[in-house]
């Protein structure tokens, strides 16, 4: 499509982390801190950390990511809801960057060293509602495993609670597992037939 805003999204958080990279001072004025957060009033902080990352490598899988699946998802959201779908995929990104650090931020309110930066919250909104719409496409687990898309979403959030759970590995995977169930619930609050299409294409692909 000619316009995307999925690139949009993309430009503007290359450009910010980019520049975040070279200003510190900027780095900790966005840096997502539950306890500025808390004390300070500073809502500002549940988005703007999405416009941060700790270094290249998180920085370019997140947009590629984002990429791959989120022009897919705006042209289909712009398919089933017309112009208003835009609106509805800004939305369906903007809010699951908020939504994703709902459980870290009442889980660390009194935490003063948990600091997060990354978009991965909402990429996994996105990724999720891509899911929902096209379970069965097949998708690659690390580049080269195929695997129908929603077995490695099943995996993807067993693995991530699994980790948020046990793992000491210094990532947000409660970001990720409640980004991700943000994404099907806004997506199927939007219109709920889209689980019936999600089943049959299902249950066809297993025919």
């Amino acid at each position: 499509m000619e316009f995307s805003l999925t690139f949009i999204i993309i430009i503007i958080t290359g450009l910010v982390s980019y520049t975040a990279f070279q200003n510190p001072n900027l780095y900790y004025k966005f840096i997502f801190n539950p306890v500025l957060i808390d004390r300070n009033k500073e809502y500002y902080r549940f988005w703007s950390y999405g416009l941060l990352h700790a270094n290249w490598i998180h920085l370019i899988l997140n947009l590629f990511v984002l990429y791959s699946f989120g022009t897919h998802v705006e042209y289909t959201f712009a398919l089933i809801f017309g112009k208003i779908g835009l609106l509805y995929y800004v939305l369906l990104y903007v809010f699951g960057l908020a939504a994703s650090t709902l459980f870290d931020y009442y889980q660390h309110r009194q935490n003063y060293a948990y600091n997060a930066v990354g978009a991965s919250g909402a990429v996994s909104s996105v990724l999720f509602t891509a899911i929902l719409l096209y379970p069965t496409q097949m998708i690659l687990i690390y580049g080269i495993i195929p695997i129908p898309a929603v077995i490695g979403g099943l995996l993807y959030l067993f693995y991530s609670y699994y980790m948020a759970r046990n793992g000491n590995d210094n990532i947000g995977h409660y970001a990720h597992f409640w980004g991700a169930i943000f994404g099907i619930s806004f997506t199927l609050f939007l219109d709920y037939k889209l689980a019936l299409v999600f089943f049959q294409q299902i249950i066809e692909a297993i025919r």
